[in-house]
């Protein structure tokens, strides 16, 4: 079955998407780094929920658009959701400062929570716009797919050394102050 001509535009959307979640978790380290702000585990369950989402753009691109794909993408901003919902409330009270700094007003955690139902909306349109195809081919990597590609692939990675530097090989603490691995 041949997907009709919106696919075609689905592809360039799923590009920008997977560079949007690559922009995403490249802002969180760079403010890891910056301002000295080590991750919670909560913050860590939300950059593997976006690394999930990427990674099912990326299959999108690379194996054609399939409604697997974004099963995965919505059932990975979904457990975003969850994540980044349950810090939001954790810090709702009158008089709590949050965790981390705000950016632009919001704290990360609230942007997440945004970038996910943002995500979810993308993903039902999608698949509510019929140019899933069951039956896609691979294809080869366009230019913008590769450059997503790198962002994406290169600030996961960065990501597993960080959280491997910071929590070791065990659970990581409520309220990181610095790097388990590094000498203080």
């Amino acid at each position: 079955m041949k997907a009709p001509a919106l696919g075609r535009y689905v592809y360039w959307l799923d590009c920008l998407a997977l560079l949007g979640v690559s922009a995403v978790l490249w802002l969180a380290f760079v403010w890891q780094l910056r301002l000295h702000e080590l991750p919670c585990p909560l913050c860590l369950l939300q950059r593997v929920a976006f690394a999930m989402v990427g990674v099912a753009l990326l299959m999108n691109l690379r194996f054609g658009i399939r409604p697997l794909h974004y099963g995965i993408a919505v059932l990975s901003a979904l457990a975003g959701t969850v994540s980044a919902g349950r810090q939001v409330l954790l810090h709702i009270a009158p008089g709590d400062t949050g965790f981390g700094s705000p950016f632009l007003g919001l704290h990360l955690y609230t942007w997440a929570l945004l970038a996910f139902l943002l995500l979810l909306v993308y993903c039902g349109l999608v698949l509510l716009s019929d140019t899933v195809d069951s039956e896609a081919r691979p294809r080869k990597l366009s230019t913008l797919a590769r450059i997503a590609a790198v962002a994406f692939l290169s600030i996961l990675m960065i990501n597993l050394v960080s959280t491997t530097v910071e929590c070791g090989f065990g659970p990581c603490p409520d309220n990181p102050t610095d790097y388990k691995w590094l000498p203080k």
